[in-house]
């Protein structure tokens, strides 16, 4: 039950930072649904990759490349979803930062 609830509510601030943060563009609630469940898969295949191989430029950049690493993936889940457009590498950085503490957030409400 909390799984579908985190999916639920994740899709809906999803929706909702596309409304309000500049250079996201959602076409429905639909593609929110589409937006987490690509997301999710991302990140669980693809982010342990490139955190692997960036692991010497996290070091020298004390972490900070993690949030280049998540907004990478914010434009592929862009570049998959033909309902979900940015305007480019500032707008997919500033969704990720947001919807990462955002999802945070939830998480620790929902657990």
């Amino acid at each position: 039950m909390g799984f579908l609830l985190k999916f639920i509510l994740t899709a809906i601030v999803t929706y909702a930072l596309a409304y309000f943060l500049p250079g996201a563009h959602l076409d429905g609630f639909g593609d929110a649904l589409l937006l987490v469940l690509v997301l999710a898969v991302l990140n669980a295949v693809l982010k342990p990759i490139l955190k692997i191989l960036g692991f010497p430029i996290t070091v020298l950049t004390l972490g900070l490349f993690l949030l280049v690493i998540n907004a990478a993936i914010v434009l592929l889940a862009d570049w998959v979803l033909p309902g979900f457009k940015l305007d480019g590498f500032l707008a997919a950085l500033l969704f990720s930062i947001v919807l990462s503490l955002v999802t945070s957030v939830i998480d620790m409400i929902v657990e």
